[in-house]
This record gives C-alpha cells, structure tokens and sequence, in this order.
C-alpha cells in the first residue's frame, strides 16, 4: 500500500468501527464502548495527521473522513438515546443539524455551481461538545462514577451548539448567495 493510501485505510478502518461499537453498546459492555470510541477518536487524529503532514490528502479523503466521523457520532447518539442516557430529541436535533448542512450544500450546488466547503468553528466547536457528552456517558457508566447535572449541562450544551452551527450555516449560504448573485460585492 502507497503511504498516500493510507488516510482513507484508516478512516474506513474506522467506519469498522461503528458495528462494534453498537454491539458493545446494545450489550450494556460500557467499558469496551469506550475503548472502541477512544481507538476511533485516536485514528481520527492520525488519519488527518497523516493526511496533512506527509500531502496525502484527497477529494476521496475529503469525503470519507468526515462522512466516517459523522456515522460514528450519530450512531452512538442513537445508541445512547436508546438506551436512555441521552433523550430522544437531542439526537433529533444533531441528524436533523447534520442533514441540513448536506441538503444545504447540494441545494447550493445545484443552484450556484461549486462551492469548497470546510467546516467553520462553530461546528468544529458543536463536534467537540457532541464528543465530550459521548466520553462522559461512556465513562461515567464504564468507571462507576456520577457528576452531579453534568449530564443535563452537556445535553443542553450539544443542543444549544448544534443549533447554532446549524444556524451559522444558513446564514453562511446567505452571505454565499448574496455575493454569487451581485457578482462578489455586497448589496
């Protein structure tokens, strides 16, 4: 395997990763859920680190690697909504987030043309929050320990970043369509 290959191997290797986890989740096995988001966090990292500091990057990779951190985000939302550690609606509002940020950019495609998209600091920020309510539920269950409301803070924390980032990106495409249409000047 050429070493340009490697990013995309790992970020499919973590994409594996998603059965696992909600294997381990479905089973109650919280420890072993918690290594296995760590692994993929820890490959994440790597991946990028790889991509960045040896020019590696891809339009392939571009894809695959936020698309693997996604399924992996969502799905252990949706497993820890069932099994009642987060509610119902806080996974609603991350997909229904997520959703509109991929219909947004393919409705603006379709619309303007190409557009390159990277992720603001707003959603790198919401992405952050989402993480640490996962680690925390994972290791509070996995290592036996409670922290009096930081459950019910980190669920209004995701819900109150996720919403602004989904905001932040209406308006992005606002501004975007403002200045495609007068021709890059401000009206």
């Amino acid at each position: 395997m050429k070493l340009s290959h490697l990013p995309n191997a790992i970020t499919i290797g973590r994409m594996a990763f998603v059965p696992l986890l909600i294997l381990t989740l479905k089973d109650g096995r919280f420890l072993g859920a918690l290594g296995i988001f760590l692994v993929a966090g820890v490959s994440d990292a790597l991946d990028g680190y790889i991509a960045k500091h040896f020019g590696c990057t891809s339009r392939l990779g571009a894809i695959l690697d936020p698309a693997a951190d996604k399924i992996l985000l969502v799905s252990a939302y949706v497993m820890l909504a069932w099994l009642h550690l987060i509610p119902f609606w806080l996974v609603l509002a991350v997909v229904f987030r997520d959703m509109l940020i991929v219909g947004g950019y393919f409705v603006y495609v379709s619309l303007y043309g190409p557009v390159h998209m990277r992720p603001s600091y707003v959603s790198k920020f919401n992405t952050f929050v989402q993480i640490v309510l996962v680690l925390f539920l994972l290791a509070e269950r996995a290592l036996d320990f409670r922290v009096p409301y930081a459950n019910e803070v980190l669920v209004f924390s995701v819900l109150a970043t996720t919403l602004a980032s989904g905001l932040h990106y209406l308006w992005t495409w606002g501004v975007m369509k403002d200045i495609e249409v007068t021709g890059g000047k401000r009206s």
